[in-house]
């Protein structure tokens, strides 16, 4: 795989943020690997959509965020064309704001795709078989 994006949802964003958490250290290794592969030189990036920022309560400016912060995520925006493509996956799926914004970018995305989530069953409903879903 050249190229790839793994995508976060609430719980994953959790366990990142509290370093005694039980799901630290499975969460932190797949962001490692990502590590792994651009310093190989195979482009990879870890995402995070912005309202599973303000689900998780991760405000990138507060002390009790130092240890997320350490990785490099970028935040997904929820701008007027992701807010249509979620509010239609909310619609059809049932699902909460989080999970429909999680979907939209999953299903957004060109490369590889990895979404690390505590709602596999959902998720995969919605971004069908090329995307990789990880249940966290």
């Amino acid at each position: 795989m050249s190229a790839a994006t793994v995508i976060l949802d609430d719980e994953a964003v959790q366990a990142l943020r509290d370093v005694s958490h039980h799901k630290h250290r499975l969460v932190a290794g797949h962001l490692v690997a990502v590590t792994t592969r651009r310093s190989r030189g195979r482009a990879g990036r870890v995402v995070v959509p912005a309202t599973v920022r303000v689900e998780a309560g991760w405000d990138r400016r507060h002390p009790s965020a130092a240890a997320i912060n350490r990785f490099r995520i970028d935040d997904a925006a929820l701008d007027s064309g992701a807010a249509n493509a979620a509010a239609g996956l909310r619609l059809i799926h049932g699902f909460s704001v989080t999970d429909a914004h999680v979907a939209h970018v999953a299903c957004r995305t060109d490369v590889a795709v990895v979404v690390l989530t505590s709602d596999p069953g959902e998720i995969r409903a919605a971004v069908g078989p090329r995307v990789t879903v990880v249940a966290v």
